[in-house]
């Protein structure tokens, strides 16, 4: 049986994002991929991708970032802020992200 996979996206180069990689990278119904450097046409190449979810250090991104991929409908942004250990939710709510394990239920309820 072919399973459908998530399409994830991690944007950025920080240690967090590399735990969290680590972390995604090991749960069967995930696909990862990793965008380190910022290309001239960063946004349209992310939405040709059509990714489930985008996973970024809030810490390490250009404050339009958010607002302009929240043109894509259905994209789930998951900010991370490592010095308070929260995830900022892009539909308005917050969750506590002290492991990958609570990434990975943030990215399931949205699925569910």
């Amino acid at each position: 049986m072919n399973e459908t996979r998530c399409r994830t996206i991690l944007y950025g180069n920080s240690l967090i994002l590399e735990g969290v990689r680590a972390e995604l990278s090991g749960d069967p119904g995930m696909e990862v991929l990793i965008f380190d450097q910022s290309p001239n046409n960063l946004l349209e190449e992310m939405r040709l991708l059509k990714p489930a979810v985008i996973i970024f250090d809030l810490t390490a991104v250009h404050p339009g970032f958010p607002l302009a991929m929240l043109q894509q409908p259905g994209l789930l942004l998951i900010g991370i802020d490592p010095e308070t250990h929260q995830a900022l939710v892009w539909s308005g709510r917050q969750a506590p992200a002290v492991a990958a394990a609570d990434l990975i239920g943030i990215i399931q309820q949205k699925e569910a």
